[in-house]
């Protein structure tokens, strides 16, 4: 299949919804194998709880799948539970991870726009070092393949900095439809934000918080910068973000809640308060105390909780919960339970792993 200036207009146009998508973990066994079952369950879960679309293939999902062979299944697994489990006419937005060097990224999203996805989530890990003229076109040749997500990844994870000066080359390439900003890091978030309104983008390249450390004021807050004198106001519009992939009907909520603040002429104290429950939640299940080292085994031990999955493997056995993450997490649970969403997951768990 051969990208066409529909497939960038479709794309653009269910992104500029402002959608929660949560980035889609990987359930394994206790043989660090795929657990097709609870893989499909976990998908069910958050369709069930209102997301707007999954994303797969993702740093959630586990980079490593490619190693091991299972990116391809990964995503046809996720792409075909979506189509059976939802109701017709509920169009959700699929969103593949693509990473690598040139070949292998052209390649990825190849292969995801013909299995269905929408768009392609470019981490440009692989790239580290090259120059920014190297990263353009490196984006600019994997654009042409698939309807292109921007993805500004923290350095903690494997991403590097990049400047506004990249962000408005980037946001003016024709087929970028949106970007997932995840450096959690306020000035680098505001380098995004001055680049695509630079690119006079604004309109047709839609921001996702990845701030995961930041999720309500970056969904309440409008976002300011001068361009030829005068002021331009942009917003996210929605998350694409790992700590959605937990708690997601509360996520499904607050996402709608902060979109029905932003458009009042204030927002409530109360509200803005949740920023700094959520951050806390976030600071436990992404192991903020050992530099991330547990951030994906964390969302898995949540998950596993609720009976979504039956342990916490990565792929990478040295990859697990850190020292002391469980009494965080423990701790969390005590404090912002009414955030959790237990109760919803106990009511479905059975019909989603059937």
């Amino acid at each position: 299949m051969s990208l066409s200036p529909t497939h960038v207009q479709h794309a653009r146009a269910l992104l500029q919804r402002g959608l929660a998508i949560p980035a889609h973990p990987l359930a394994l066994n206790a043989q660090r194998q795929l657990d097709v079952r609870r893989q499909r369950a976990l998908s069910r879960y958050y369709l069930d709880a209102g997301a707007g679309g999954l994303a797969v293939g993702v740093h959630t999902t586990q980079f490593a799948i490619r190693e091991v062979g299972l990116y391809e299944e990964v995503l046809r697994l996720a792409i075909a539970t979506a189509r059976d489990w939802v109701a017709p006419g509920r169009e959700l937005a699929m969103v593949a991870g693509v990473c690598g060097r040139t070949e292998q990224a052209m390649a990825e999203a190849r292969l995801a726009l013909g299995l269905g996805y929408h768009a392609g989530l470019l981490s440009l890990a692989a790239m580290k070092g090259e120059s920014e003229d190297a990263l353009i076109a490196h984006c600019e040749a994997v654009s042409r393949e698939i309807p292109l997500i921007g993805f500004y990844l923290q350095p903690a994870v494997g991403g590097m900095d990049l400047s506004a000066a990249f962000w408005a080359r980037f946001a003016a390439l024709p087929n970028v439809v949106a970007i997932k900003v995840a450096p959690f890091h306020r000035y680098r978030t505001l380098d995004v934000v001055r680049g695509v309104v630079e690119a006079r983008a604004e309109d047709r390249v839609t921001l996702y918080t990845g701030n995961d450390d930041h999720i309500v004021l970056d969904l309440l807050t409008p976002f300011t910068v001068m361009r030829d004198g005068q002021p331009v106001t942009v917003r996210f519009r929605g998350g694409l973000l790992g700590h959605w992939s937990v708690w997601t009907s509360g996520a499904v909520r607050l996402l709608a809640q902060c979109q029905a603040a932003s458009r009042e002429p204030a927002v409530s104290a109360e509200l803005l308060a949740l920023d700094s429950r959520v951050t806390d939640c976030n600071s436990a299940f992404f192991d903020v105390a050992n530099h991330f080292h547990g951030c994906i085994a964390g969302c898995h031990e949540v998950l596993r909780r609720q009976g979504l999955l039956e342990g916490t493997w990565c792929l990478d056995p040295d990859e697990g919960l850190s020292p002391g993450q469980k009494e965080q997490i423990d701790r969390v649970y005590a404090q912002h339970g009414d955030l959790a969403d237990d109760a919803f997951v106990a009511e479905g768990l059975a019909r989603w792993l059937a």
